[in-house]
């Protein structure tokens, strides 16, 4: 059996026993471990100290060098921070044979003390190894069946910062039983108070997998709730910034979410690991094209606007601005008139058309072609032009003029504005695309007058930002990670895609979660408009989040909503961690007993969650006040003032609580604008409890709920 060590008696120990006993460690293994993880956190001040010593005038003298130095300087101090409740390891491996330092960042040896990033002494031997090097993999990966030359596994629990127990597991003892770890179940259910905190210790076999994938591909990660599939998409970010730092330097990372609530609460994840550098944004956030969002679309108008579709008739609407030339280009230079007929222009822009180059992109190249075209004309008549007259002869007023006539410059918002205002250029562009329904839908019953004052959509910004791209290339990133990706249209998709065509992307999501009028039915389809087609789909059924009671309660849902996908199977034993409870008197009685609820929650350790439909949280929310509770908005973080927090069902997506109380699920169907979509809605608020789930109602239950 493993051998567990606590602090001393008056310290409980988090796995529930105690063994003084040591077999590859001093007389006293755990004061041991104490005095590597103290000399650790030493070693790691100062190697933050080295750092804040250095002095850059002796470096460089220029003051933009100097402030991109300090600049990085300062990150690097960040980056070494000590965080007193974050333990510099949390495991260790002891190897049969002795490892070659090129696996281990330079460590020679056969034990290794496993952390969340590398610490070094002062001479630079490694005295913690990062978790991402190829030597720390066996940590997750190795078994029993499979050892991977591991003789002992040790892994270590902690309490507010302090080392208090450890656990030892003899991978290569045929008389050592197979076991259920007890401190990685402990902190797979350490109570979820403020932002998603990192799952460094406790990723198991297959999502390591997942994790340690190559750059070079996209992979995308089917995960019900509670598999740890954000996690997975966040450590995997950290581990490509480890294994091809300089590379994704220079391309960059970025996170994309479905709200900044989400992205508040999993900022923390990557500092806590020691990456800075990666950027988090919405989909809103990256199609902002210098137009202001203020308007909002009705469901199925921004159906038709999500769909692919729209990306041909935009591409059309902007190619209709290519006119054919009427007359020559004459263009004088000294005494001297070249003349290059309409007729070899009008070839020039057929083959520019032809090479189906980005419009903007042509309309710089048009100029050249018809340079050159000139300078031949001088060259047979025995001049000498080099590039420079070219240049010239390309600037010239003429051939500028020209140009305007044949292909124009074209503003992308301005285009999106002509076809949602104008009835005839829409028809004309989206013949044999859309339906005459589609295209009323798309049409606006107040044309704006510009760009300024038209009242766009979020739809709408998606529609300008493909129209840029048409234009002009969007700039893309090394690596994009995509988290509810689910709810996201095939125009949103494109959007995406463009941000990661020469990189990769980590794709997160779960069908059964798709909660928008355009939501997605199946990944391959969504993986095509994301242009990653070739994408690896792995699927996660095991779960580490949801009490498995309370996710067997809402899987009851999933043959209405995703017919077909595999429910969660859950690790976690906790009996009475489901309440259902009706509530006779009507809605005044249910605000009260939601009260109550949360009083009884609140009597636990951790997070609570309120989960409503959006038009009961100004109710509750009064509610709550009366009773003199204070409570927090999604994405705020919990304080001692209060730990309760009052979610909108339309915000909970993402979202992780110790214990939820859920308001009348019949209203959060009832809240969108269809069953399916309502249902899908109250999947999402049914799985956001990690220790407990009361729901209240006092209306009927959805069928699918009722027990047989």
């Amino acid at each position: 059996m493993p051998a567990h060590v606590a602090e001393s008696d008056s310290t409980p120990d988090p796995t529930g026993t105690t063994d003084p006993a040591g077999a590859t460690d001093p007389a006293d293994p755990l004061a041991h471990e104490r005095a590597h993880l103290a000399a650790s956190r030493a070693a790691l001040r100062g190697m933050r100290e080295n750092v804040q010593a250095l002095d850059i005038r002796d470096v460089t003298a220029n003051w933009v060098n100097a402030a991109v130095l300090q600049s990085q300087i300062d990150d690097r101090i960040k980056a070494l921070a000590d965080l007193s409740h974050t333990p510099l390891f949390f495991g260790r491996l002891d190897y049969l044979h002795a490892v070659g330092g090129e696996l281990a960042e330079g460590a020679d040896g056969e034990r290794f003390y496993i952390g969340r990033r590398h610490v070094h002494d002062a001479a630079g031997d490694p005295m913690v190894i990062d978790w991402r090097a190829p030597v720390s993999q066996p940590y997750y990966q190795a078994s029993r069946t499979n050892p991977q030359d591991v003789g002992l596994r040790r892994r270590f629990g902690y309490t507010g910062g302090e080392l208090t127990a450890y656990e030892d597991e003899h991978l290569t003892d045929p008389a050592e039983a197979e076991h259920t770890s007890r401190l990685l179940q402990a902190e797979i259910e350490r109570p979820r108070v403020g932002p998603m905190r990192d799952i460094v210790a406790t990723i198991q076999p297959e999502q390591d997998e997942i994790v340690r994938s190559g750059l070079g591909g996209t992979v995308c990660v089917q995960g019900g709730p509670g598999t740890g599939k954000t996690a997975v998409g966040l450590h995997r970010v950290a581990y490509l910034l480890y294994a091809h730092r300089e590379r994704l330097a220079r391309t960059g990372t970025l996170v994309i979410g479905p709200n900044r609530s989400f992205l508040h609460y999993i900022e923390q994840v990557l500092p806590a690991l020691g990456e800075l550098e990666v950027k988090q944004a919405t989909v809103d956030d990256l199609v902002r094209t210098g137009v202001e969002v203020r308007g909002e679309d009705e469901a199925a108008t921004a159906v038709v606007k999500g769909d692919a579709r729209m990306a041909e008739v935009l591409r059309r609407a902007i190619r209709s601005h290519v006119t054919a030339p009427v007359e020559p280009v004459v263009v004088v230079r000294g005494s001297r008139r070249w003349r290059v007929p309409a007729y070899e222009i009008q070839e020039m822009v057929d083959e520019l058309l032809a090479r189906d180059m980005r419009y903007g992109a042509a309309h710089e190249a048009l100029p050249q072609r018809i340079a050159h075209a000139v300078l031949v004309r001088m060259e047979e008549a025995g001049e000498a032009p080099d590039d420079r007259v070219q240049n010239a002869v390309a600037r010239n007023p003429a051939v500028k003029a020209a140009v305007k006539a044949v292909w124009p410059a074209v503003d992308p918002a301005k285009v999106v504005l002509r076809l949602l205002s104008d009835a005839e250029f829409l028809a004309q562009h989206a013949e044999g695309l859309l339906t005459e329904d589609e295209q009323k839908r798309l049409l606006w019953a107040k044309p704006a007058r510009s760009v300024k004052s038209a009242k766009w959509s979020a739809a709408d910004a998606v529609l300008i930002d493909e129209a840029g791209d048409l234009v002009a290339r969007t700039h893309s990133l090394g690596h994009v990670v995509l988290d509810e990706a689910q709810d996201l249209s095939p125009m949103q998709y494109r959007a995406v895609g463009r941000r990661c065509s020469t990189g990769s992307a980590t794709v997160l999501g779960d069908l059964a979660q798709g909660t928008t009028p355009w939501s997605t039915e199946s990944w391959g389809e969504a993986l095509f408009h994301l242009g990653k087609a070739d994408a690896v789909v792995e699927e996660l059924t095991a779960g580490f989040r949801v009490p498995r009671e309370v996710i067997a309660y809402a899987s009851r849902l999933l043959p209405a909503i995703s017919p077909g996908l595999a429910a969660v199977e859950s690790v976690r034993e906790s009996p009475g961690s489901l309440a259902v409870r009706e509530v006779a008197g009507g809605t005044e009685a249910l605000d009260a007993a939601v009260v109550a609820a949360c009083e009884e929650s609140l009597r636990h350790e951790g997070s609570i969650g309120l989960i409503a439909a959006d038009a009961r949280i100004p109710v509750l929310g009064a509610a709550l006040e009366a009773a003199g509770h204070a409570y927090l908005s999604p994405g705020e973080e919990t304080t001692a003032a209060s730990r309760l927090t009052l979610v909108p069902a339309t915000l909970a997506k993402g979202l992780e609580y110790d214990y939820v109380v859920l308001d009348e699920p019949a209203a959060v169907v009832d809240g969108e604008p269809d069953e399916r979509t309502g249902l899908r809605r109250l999947y999402v608020a049914l799985t956001r409890a990690v220790s407990g789930l009361i729901v209240l109602h006092a209306g009927p239950l959805p069928e699918a709920l009722v027990q047989a």
